[in-house]
């Protein structure tokens, strides 16, 4: 049911505060033109990076007292580590904290271990935890190999039809995978200098439930491999091993990473040292040196702490903020906003990438995520830079245009055969790959989702194209995916709050009428889902919990991710006045909003992220739409 409109004026409460959150986001900019928030996921990047540095004897004592300063600080009461804010302990998490605390020379027995120790045990033990955790024991001696499932280099010798090939998984995982089938084959176990078998609990890890199923029989496979891989046939193991090396090294970027994320970047590093390289040798000298600009220092009270991001999301950050800044009144021309629209026209990625294997006749263009990251340009990216980047009255106006020609079509072309868009490819969406033993922690394919379809049409309407067959087919692939109660799934955020806060806009834009069924349903999810303080909130345990659909605390992203689906829905009552109201009064003297919880996903049910811009160009975007359309309404 739609509310009733109501004919006020923005306040001068809230016209303060965009012009406070403009004036802050504006101070955030780079020289150069750019804004990056940090991306805070958890301590599995630190821990982990103090065992790469260990395995490659590249460890000193600064470092590791400094990171394990901050693994220390991040552990909670109880003893555990958590994957989010506030969110349940998790238990491989727990344990590769702990580990990384006993390299760092935390006796076994000191309380804060005894405690973690307590919750392993209670868990499971090493025994349950998954693969990747077991993978960094293996590598130290304390965990067997044959106890692991098998990923052979062979791998790298299937064709690009062949079923599990390494282009049916999803970018982030081949790029993990790959260095993972050398690691797996060469099998090390280096001097850990401590050990932790104290958390082992003896037990065995059960089989599939049945083994008629696809993991009972991919299970069964892994044994026949795990009896293969003692005798393999040594021409052709040799042969996939060099096909596997050469793939690594083709796909180093400029800043020494692989695909702008911890995982690929770290596995790559200890599969060219399984190789023979040294920590001197070029390709790994750079991706060390690369990590350090993924490195963040802080002065606290107990001294200096070190942690990485997992990832930046520089030309993510810079696409929002010139939403958020043009929503707020800002004028096209404004030389911040000229200032980023040309750093973001230099980093339009103009050659192939792992996507031209499903789409070999389309033509370069796009964005990726990172600063480097040019083998893997998204669609995600590129329609929120087009969106952005359509709204700037550039002095080079032919020189923008032909940028956004490119990037439109490369986007169009993306799209999969169902008429939905993922990410990073098109038709990745072989599910075979999730029902290998392998595959316990994280998505492994990127199939279509309803954000990044919702990004994408919503973009292409604005470049005139509403009417276009590929804007039909995504319209029709989002109504088809519209859950019963009206909301979206939202894949790269968190969650149904997210997914319906990116359909409805889109929708719109498209054409689809207000009133239409969808458009209705969607808002009555919402509208059934405020909080009682005005604000919105989903917690992300959403996604395995689904008590939790549309329930959590207040926060600033979401809530503005809630108004923008109603405010296109042409809503303007009392529940979009109420949540204006919360973002109005828990803004931050500074211009910004405190916001600890994480509202980002990596990988649903898995890995989180805390973007830190996000609690402050949301906010600005739907406060400047909110103020727009209630002082167009009232002088009209």
């Amino acid at each position: 049911m739609s509310e009733v409109r109501t004919d006020a004026a923005p306040d001068s409460r809230v016209l303060e505060t965009v012009q406070r959150a403009r004036s802050y986001l504006l101070s955030l900019q780079h020289e150069e033109g750019w804004w990056k928030g940090e991306l805070e996921t958890n301590v599995t990047m630190d821990a982990e990076d103090l065992l790469l540095r260990r395995f490659i004897g590249v460890d000193d004592e600064q470092t590791t007292a400094e990171a394990a300063r901050w693994i220390r600080s991040c552990q909670r009461d109880d003893g555990t580590w958590a994957n989010f804010h506030d969110g349940p302990a998790d238990l491989s998490t727990t344990v590769e904290a702990y580990t990384a605390l006993r390299l760092a020379g935390d006796p076994a027995e000191a309380p804060h271990l005894r405690r973690a120790r307590e919750y392993i045990l209670d868990s499971g033990g090493l025994e349950a935890t998954r693969v990747f955790t077991r993978i960094w024991l293996a590598m130290f001696g304390e965990w067997s190999w044959n106890d692991l499932p098998v990923l052979p280099p062979e791998l790298m010798l299937l064709p690009e039809w062949f079923p599990l090939n390494i282009y049916d998984w999803a970018c982030w995982a081949r790029q993990t995978v790959v260095p993972l089938t050398i690691v797996g084959s060469a099998r090390p176990s280096r001097e850990l200098g401590v050990s932790v078998r104290e958390l082992r609990t003896g037990r065995r890890n059960r089989g599939p439930d049945s083994w008629l199923s696809w993991a009972g029989a991919f299970h069964g496979l892994d044994a026949v491999l795990h009896r293969l891989e003692k005798f393999p046939v040594k021409p052709l193991r040799g042969f996939a091993l060099a096909k596997a090396e050469r793939w690594i090294l083709d796909r180093q970027e400029s800043d020494g990473g692989w695909g702008g994320i911890q995982p690929p970047w770290v596995y790559s590093i200890l599969a060219l040292n399984l190789r023979g390289y040294s920590v001197e040798h070029p390709a790994i000298r750079k991706a060390l040196d690369g990590l350090e600009g993924f490195t963040i220092r802080e002065h606290t009270d107990e001294g200096w702490v070190r942690r990485l991001e997992a990832c930046q999301s520089p030309v993510w950050d810079t696409a929002l903020a010139l939403t958020a800044l043009l929503d707020s009144g800002l004028s096209t021309d404004d030389p911040a906003l000229l200032r980023a629209a040309d750093w973001i026209m230099r980093e339009e990625i103009r050659t192939d990438g792992d996507w031209r294997v499903r789409r070999p006749r389309l033509e370069p263009s796009g964005w990726a995520f990172e600063f480097a990251n040019d083998n893997y340009p998204d669609t995600d990216d590129t329609a929120e830079v087009v969106l952005a980047m359509n709204r700037i009255d550039h002095p080079q106006p032919r020189r923008l245009a032909s940028v956004l020609e490119r990037a439109t079509a490369w986007v169009a072309g993306m799209q999969s055969a169902d008429g939905g868009w993922g990410a990073f490819d098109a038709d990745n969406t072989q599910t075979l790959c999730e029902k290998l033993p392998f595959c316990d922690f994280g998505a492994v394919i990127d199939p279509p989702s309803a954000d990044v379809t919702a990004h994408v049409v919503e973009m292409l309407a604005a470049r005139g194209l509403a009417d276009s067959e590929p804007v039909r087919r995504g319209v029709r692939w989002l109504l088809d995916n519209q859950e019963a109660d009206g909301s979206w799934f939202g894949r790269w955020g968190a969650n149904y709050v997210y997914g319906t806060g990116a359909v409805v806009p889109a929708l719109v834009a498209c054409g689809l009428p207000r009133t239409h069924k969808a458009v209705r349903a969607a808002i009555g999810w919402l509208v059934a889902h405020q909080n009682a303080d005005g604000g919105w909130g989903e917690d992300l345990r959403s996604y395995v919990d689904k008590s939790w659909i549309g329930k959590g605390t207040s926060t600033a992203s979401q809530t503005a991710w809630a108004l923008l689906a109603m405010l296109a829905a042409g809503e303007r009552g009392q529940a979009v006045r109420r949540g204006v109201d919360w973002l109005a009064r828990t803004q931050r003297a500074d211009g910004g909003w405190d916001e600890p919880q994480f509202t980002g996903v990596g990988f649903p049910g898995d890995f989180y992220i805390n973007y830190h811009l996000y609690r402050l160009v949301f906010p600005l975007t739907a406060l400047g739409r909110y103020v727009e359309v209630t002082r167009h309404e009232h002088t009209g």
